[in-house]
């Protein structure tokens, strides 16, 4: 267990990303993970309330359900972090006061507790004023329903915006910044998002960190696969330079007779401004997978890019 910067939450070194619950893996099948996960040393759990609105017939608060549901079965409330997420969810847009307030009440509802350990603001409103957003999420943590706050898909100048604020009005502070960050989407992370962790001495939990799954190595050049995720992949990774990466991966991974994932994501927590991944997975074997353990030489995180 570490513990994230600027709190006093204890957490696994991987965050299990809940975007699959309500979306490819059922409530029974999402009960089998958590189980699994927190069975085997794993407590931090990433939700929002947009998982999963894509998917036909969802309307969005479905991964907390499940979340929710899985607490309440179990009463292990006190035995993990759950974090979750604002302004995404169409019928709850933005980050305006009233939108936060209204969210939180929705989100606690769902996961059936009094409490979120970490609240996200899920994206930037640029139509709302940081002092508004902030001061929302302050009251928040001064009513006890959240206990810490953080920014998702933030640019370095808008973050070092809100902690200005939250400084100069003396309202809670960001403590962590998930964006987007993988062997196969360096940028902006590298130039930007890194910067922003180090500089403001915040927690690094970058989402996406497999490629949508391409870094597991179910996606072989040529072939097709029938998977949810597998028109992003062909968007965005299928291509030659990845493949070739995607080389160099299983090279290693066979070298330590480990899985692909594990890899990727050991060379994740080796990078400036990376402090916890999140990653996915809708089954057992691929869950198993993710929570391998794995120790990289220097050479090898070099290697690897």
């Amino acid at each position: 267990m570490l513990t994230l910067p600027r709190t006093d939450l204890k957490v696994s070194n991987l965050c299990f990303g809940g975007n699959v619950f309500g979306w490819t893996a059922d409530q029974a099948q999402s009960f089998e993970l958590l189980d699994h996960f927190t069975e085997h040393g794993g407590n931090f759990i990433d939700s929002a309330d947009v998982y999963s609105a894509w998917k036909e017939g969802n309307q969005g608060g479905e991964s907390e359900t499940v979340i929710g549901n899985w607490l309440q079965s179990n009463g292990k409330r006190n035995q993990v972090v759950i974090a979750t997420k604002v302004a995404f969810l169409e019928t709850r847009k933005g980050l305006s006061a009233a939108n936060i307030a209204l969210a939180c009440e929705d989100s606690l509802r769902r996961l059936q507790t009094d409490y979120i350990d970490i609240y996200y603001a899920h994206g930037d409103d640029l139509e709302t004023d940081l002092e508004e957003t902030l001061g929302a999420f302050n009251e928040l943590i001064s009513s006890g329903k959240v206990r810490y706050i953080a920014a998702s898909n933030y640019t370095y100048d808008r973050l070092a915006e809100a902690l200005r604020i939250s400084e100069a009005n003396g309202f809670a502070k960001y403590v962590a910044l998930q964006n987007r960050y993988s062997l196969v989407a360096k940028e902006p992370y590298e130039s930007d998002g890194a910067k922003s962790v180090q500089d403001f001495g915040i927690s690094g939990l970058p989402y996406s960190t497999l490629g949508s799954g391409f870094l597991s190595g179910k996606y072989k050049e040529g072939e097709s696969v029938d998977s949810a995720r597998a028109v992003a992949v062909g968007n965005n990774y299928a291509n030659a330079e990845n493949y070739a990466l995607l080389a160099r991966v299983e090279e290693i991974a066979q070298r330590h007779s480990v899985s692909n994932t594990s890899v990727a994501l050991e060379w994740l927590r080796n990078q400036p401004g990376v402090t916890v991944p999140i990653a996915s997975g809708r089954t057992i074997d691929q869950l198993t997978a993710l929570m391998q353990q794995v120790t990289l030489t220097a050479d090898e995180v070099a290697y690897l890019g």
